[in-house]
């Protein structure tokens, strides 16, 4: 399924987008479902068992038209979890750009380079990325692959990994580089309001098989230009090491956001670095996933 928040003039809520149809599933509509994607994914497969069951009873639905889709967790209950210089063409790019500050002897890192995003940055399809935040003028584009957590857990064996995942998304990890620079720690410079755009939907486990997460398509346009284009088997880290590193020393719970790194492409790596402009138009697309797609203000 794809799973969506939208709203319109009853508020917001959660619903499943039925493409053929082109119509959005109210899931508030017909069923006693809570109205926003966290509560909606701590229920796991009883949760989706009954959004099923509102998607073939044929009520509660609404033209897509008729709604605004809003990121599928428009405030996050916790900070999105972020892999830096996880794919090994960016890894070198970056290596080579001046800007890594976590830069060693080697480009390729030995274990996965983690970072959060704060909640507040999240903003979603179609919503403006306010550049003019970014008071050092070095906004970037980094395309994502990102992993919704279902079921929780600690100590997540790789071989189990997949079983704790509900879906995946689309972040794009917007960054002000020279912030990213100049306090070490990428926090700062990933965190600006209105800096990490999500969606268009979740599409869940069941239609994205393990074995096929690897072929997934990313490919990150500004402008309609050609930037990013990878394959998720690309990674250097993947999925299952990711969630079983993190859950060595922390608790995931559903609804947790991994954000699973870029690839070469964004524009630091020209030389000289292109950086986001007021004006320009950046689509990140996953193929099934869709295209979030957002303007530059």
């Amino acid at each position: 399924m794809r799973l969506v928040t939208f709203s319109d003039a009853k508020g917001a809520r959660i619903g499943v987008h039925d493409p053929e149809s082109n119509e959005i599933v109210d899931l508030s509509a017909t069923t006693r479902l809570p109205r926003d994607m966290t509560a909606f994914v701590a229920l796991g497969k009883k949760g989706l068992q009954r959004a099923r069951r509102a998607v073939k009873s044929g009520e509660g639905r609404i033209p897509f038209s008729g709604v605004k889709l809003l990121a599928p967790f428009p405030r996050p209950a916790k900070n999105i979890l972020c892999v830096g210089k996880n794919y090994y063409d960016h890894a070198q790019e970056f290596h080579n750009s001046g800007v890594d500050a976590s830069a060693g002897k080697d480009a390729i890192p030995e274990v996965p380079i983690m970072f959060t995003k704060w909640p507040n940055s999240v903003t979603g399809p179609g919503e403006p990325i306010p550049s003019a935040n970014d008071y050092t003028d070095s906004t970037d584009y980094e395309g994502e692959l990102t992993v919704v957590i279902g079921e929780g857990g600690r100590n997540i064996a790789k071989k189990d990994a997949y079983d704790h995942v509900y879906g995946y998304t689309i972040i794009n990890d917007v960054t002000a580089r020279t912030l990213q620079h100049r306090h070490r720690q990428w926090f700062l410079g990933k965190s600006l309001d209105g800096y990490c755009p999500m969606g268009p939907c979740i599409v869940t486990s069941d239609e994205i098989k393990a074995k096929d997460v690897g072929k997934m398509r990313l490919q990150t346009r500004v402008n309609g230009e050609v930037r990013q284009d990878t394959t998720v088997s690309q990674l250097i880290f993947d999925i299952p090491t990711l969630i079983a590193d993190l859950s060595r020393v922390m608790t995931l719970d559903p609804g947790d956001l991994i954000a699973t790194g870029t690839c070469a492409g964004v524009g630091i790596g020209f030389n000289p670095p292109i950086y986001l402009k007021k004006g320009d138009v950046v689509s990140v697309s996953i193929d099934p996933i869709g295209t979030l797609e957002n303007p530059v203000t």
